[in-house]
């Protein structure tokens, strides 16, 4: 027996299953002649329970589905019902139990809204029809058989003699599912809720404008509820039960308005290339925002605490407001700790962080410059009021690696992109998070930049370039940027229009640039050309200290190292074990804060001997050099920057910081100066000729150039050689005095590394290492000798003065201990003086110092030219400078001087030394 057959046998009334005049709410509709009716909630707030209604003695046509076709008129009439029953309260009489079904209780009966008998509704309009009753008709039946007569006879409803709408109604989801959202996605579309899944997934009856029916499963946009069980023996996720009677109880068969939005993809795959063009299967869901009259129903959920935000739609809503309206219902429900946000901590770690200061002691919001680019998502940021650098991670963004190949050529088009950007512009910077150190990654800020007038976020603007992706955090994790919400909308429109990593274009990795400074000789080539260019534009690429730069040329692919021309600047330490000059390292650090990663220009004079170019840099028309010496950070090389065309810029730079005293300047006495530069009255005086036989016993590069002579045919040098031999004597039967302790200043007896003793005098004692520096006084040398080794000089031993004069060369000074020829300049000076038997000429007298013009006798120039010395040949050669500074007797010798000058000339003329690669002294 059929279903229908078993009720048309039912007797009208049964009193022991009667239930009389129940209320109830009707919640669905499931045809024409059945309501689905919902009680009250449980004892205990749970959501009530369902039960069926089959209304007696009539019947209407049925709905279909995927197997089978709506019978006619079936869709009109259920939704005649549907608009007259859903959502209002109704009383209903049970005549019949029938069996259950799912556990849903059903029943037939009657059923009234408002007064009015449902059943007596449907039938004057046609829209059911009285069963063929196999008992004899009461009052009731023969009321219902006349008001079926009426409609019929009216032609209402089904009885309509021009029969039901033709409409194809589609029960499965589209085949192509990215064609059918790609016509439809964010058209809104008339609509029907049939059923409802959980609180967050429904499906629904679009309405669509050819007048078809189309069935799909959606998911609501931006959230998701907890899962009801599917089966009787499994349990449903804590809320899942209240979420779904929440959306049920208000959406279901009610009108709405669906917006379709995306496919679900939850997460972008960048780097793929197109490789692999198979069609995706259809999808068994779609993402979108269902709409009812009162609202969006997600927003209604998240704030009763019936669901959770899902990131990754962000981008889906981002445009509309959406998420905004979203995380303002969360913020509401966590703060009421509404059901799933029961136990939602008072307040996280990233929270606190966002209300004070960071844990790391830094101030959480501040502005500053840009100073460096590190990487696709790392950037250096000098605060403005502290200069504090600190490098910052941009929050939630991963950008490409430099390191892989299939994500080399975007990592350096991010990076170029954040220089452009960023670099030297002010910054105003929030710090969301901290990133606690992790294995060999140490501890950084992850932090939102923003820049310009409309303060843009420059992390959205990478991510929506295609030039990074956003991280995908945990649902509970808040770490995260404060702007998450619009980096996900960024990422989605990238994906959209395949922009950057998202395009599924191979690039191959960017080549390396061809380093002009490896070598002299690949440098060489290239000189002049750099020089007729002028001007050439690049990117300062890296600041290896304050005069020298790495550049890279982006037009030709080419990098050089260019040292600034025209002045000084202290060196930095290299390494940890090395010793930097005063202000070196301040020096480095001023040149990368305000030219690391710049766009400059620079000119070319020369090429140093390592192959660096030697010129100008200029950043908007200023000079790097004269940026330096205008901070204290460089002074002024003469003899180069005489050749610049704007050396008065440099000078009128050195005197402000000198005015300043800034930095390298900070003990700057003008006074003292002006002194040292007057020349002292009998410096305009030259010496009386004094020719010397001497002969070089040592040499000392400490503090510059000086020596030790020993001036011979004189007396003392005869007495020396007489005291020696009974010095020698003396010392092969002296022993230590009891308690002889050195002191610094005293005449001792030293023996030296060659087991011979010599007349010392102590320069600085160690008792506690027992060992002293001594300077032997009749040659000059100095060593490290220990107390054992020492004895008290015997006052016969005392009359003869010490024998070594302190000396230096008169006019000129070697290559700076910082030039590349320093060594090869003071090894000729030995070759040529150390050991041998010269003349000298004093020219002057600094105190015990004499400034001595040195003659080869064996030069054949010498005997021919009075002014042939071995200072000259120094010059001649590129191995030494005239020293203007030192030597303030220069006009007192005139002739001297003019053949001196003629020397270096000729150094210069010839590319000797120092001028090798053109008119510079060093490589400064």
């Amino acid at each position: 027996m059929s279903f229908r057959s078993f009720l048309l046998h039912l007797p009208l009334k049964s009193a022991e299953h009667r239930l009389s005049n129940v209320g109830a709410l009707c919640t669905a509709v499931i045809s024409g002649d059945t309501l689905v009716l919902r009680g009250p909630p449980g004892p205990h707030g749970q959501p009530p329970k369902e039960r069926i209604l089959h209304l007696a003695d009539v019947a209407a046509a049925r709905m279909g589905n995927a197997t089978r076709e709506d019978e006619p008129w079936a869709f009109e009439s259920r939704d005649f019902l549907r608009a007259m029953a859903v959502g209002k309260p109704i009383s209903f009489t049970s005549t019949h139990s029938l069996p259950p079904n799912d556990d849903i209780t059903r029943d037939v009966g009657t059923a009234e809204i408002g007064g009015l008998d449902v059943a007596s509704e449907m039938l004057k309009t046609g829209w059911a029809k009285v069963k063929d009753l196999k008992r004899e008709p009461t009052e009731d039946d023969t009321r219902k058989r006349e008001l079926e007569a009426g409609a019929k006879a009216a032609g209402k409803g089904s009885w309509n003699p021009h029969g039901p709408q033709a409409r194809t109604v589609h029960h499965t989801m589209p085949q192509d599912s990215q064609v059918f959202v790609s016509e439809w996605k964010g058209k809104p579309i008339d609509a029907l809720v049939e059923h409802v899944r959980d609180g967050s997934t429904l499906r629904v009856r679009l309405f669509m404008p050819d007048g078809e029916h189309r069935m799909i499963n959606i998911a609501l946009a931006g959230v998701r509820c907890a899962r009801p069980s599917s089966k009787s023996d499994e349990q449903s996720e804590p809320w899942a039960e209240e979420a779904k009677f929440f959306t049920e109880s208000r959406l279901l068969q009610r009108p709405v308005r669906v917006v379709i939005l995306s496919l679900p993809s939850s997460t972008a795959t960048p780097f793929q290339t197109g490789a692999n063009n198979a069609p995706p299967p259809p999808a068994s869901i779609f993402i979108g925002s269902v709409l009812h009259p009162a609202g969006n129903v997600a927003e209604h959920l998240v704030a009763a605490g019936l669901a959770r935000i899902v990131d990754w739609h962000a981008g889906m809503l981002a445009s509309g407001g959406g998420m905004e309206r979203l995380r303002a219902a969360e913020k509401v429900a966590k703060e009421k700790r509404a059901c799933l946000y029961a136990n939602a901590p008072a307040a996280s770690a990233p929270n606190m962080i966002k209300t004070s200061g960071s844990p790391n002691g830094n101030s959480r919001s501040f502005e500053g410059a840009v100073i460096r680019v590190w990487s696709a998502d790392q950037i250096s940021v000098a605060e403005k009021e502290s200069g504090k650098e600190r490098r910052l991670q941009l929050s939630s963004t991963r950008g490409p690696k430099l390191s892989d190949p299939k994500q080399a050529f975007y990592a350096q088009e991010a990076r170029e992109f954040l220089r452009k950007r960023l670099i030297g512009k002010n910054v105003r910077v929030t710090v969301d998070f901290i990133r606690p150190r992790e294995g060999e990654f140490e501890e950084r800020e992850c932090a939102t930049v923003r820049y310009g007038g409309q303060n843009q976020n420059i992390a959205e603007q990478l991510v929506e370039k295609g030039l990074a992706s956003v991280v995908r955090h945990r649902r509970d994790d808040e770490d995260r940027s404060s702007d998450y919400d619009k980096l996900m909308a960024a990422e989605q429109a990238a994906v959209a229009d395949a922009r950057g990593i998202h395009s599924g274009k191979d690039h191959p990795p960017p080549k390396q640039p061809l380093n002009l400074s490896e070598t002299t000789a690949r440098a060489n080539p290239f000189l002049n050309g750099f020089k007729r260019q002028g001007k050439i534009p690049a990117v300062v690429d890296y600041v290896a200290s304050g005069s020298r730069f790495k550049l890279y040329l982006p037009k030709d692919n080419q990098s050089l190292t260019l040292v600034l021309s025209g002045i000084r600047v202290p060196r930095a330490a290299r390494t940890a074990s090395e010793k930097g000059e005063p202000f070196g390292t301040e020096a480095a650090e001023f040149a990368t804060r305000r030219f690391m990663q710049r766009d400059v220009e620079f000119e070319v004079e020369s090429v140093d001997k390592s192959g660096g170019f030697i010129g100008a840099l200029w950043l908007k028309n200023e000079s790097a050099a004269v940026s330096l010496v205008r901070e204290g950070y460089g002074s002024v090389h003469a003899f180069s920057a005489d050749t610049l065309s704007w050396a008065r810029q440099l000078y009128d730079a050195e005197a402000e910081a000198k005015q300043a005293r800034c930095n390298i300047w900070q003990d700057y006495d003008e006074n003292a100066e002006n002194i040292a530069q007057a020349p002292a009255e009998d410096d305009t005086t030259p010496m009386k000729p004094e020719y010397l036989d001497v002969i070089i016993s040592d040499v000392r590069t400490k503090n510059g150039l000086n020596f030790s002579v020993q001036i011979l045919n004189t007396e003392g040098v005869a007495s020396l050689e007489k005291l020696m031999r009974d010095f020698s004597l003396h010392h092969k039967s002296a022993a230590v005095p009891p308690g002889f302790t050195p002191t610094n200043g005293d005449l001792v007896s030293a023996k030296f590394s060659d087991g011979s003793w010599y007349r010392a005098k102590i320069r600085r004692a160690s008792p506690i290492k027992k060992e002293a520096e001594v300077t032997f006084i009749d040659y000059g040398n100095q060593d490290t000798v220990k107390f054992s080794n020492l004895r008290p000089l015997d006052p016969k031993f005392r009359s003869l003065p010490g024998q070594a004069h302190d000396a230096r060369l008169s006019f000129v000074k070697l290559a700076d201990p910082d030039s590349d020829y320093y060594q090869e300049a003071l090894e000729r000076f030995r070759s040529l003086c150390e050991g041998r038997k010269l003349i000298a000429n004093i020219d002057h007298k600094e105190g015990n110092l004499l400034h001595l013009r040195l003659i080869d006798p064996a030069d054949p120039a010498a005997t021919q030219d009075l002014l042939a010395c071995i200072n000259a040949d120094l010059l001649r050669e590129g191995l030494a400078s005239i020293d203007r500074k030192n030597c303030r007797y220069l006009t007192a010798y005139p002739q001297l001087v003019k053949h001196l000058q003629e020397s270096v000339l000729g150094a210069k003329r010839d590319r000797f030394g120092m001028f090798e690669f053109g008119d510079v002294e060093e490589d400064e």
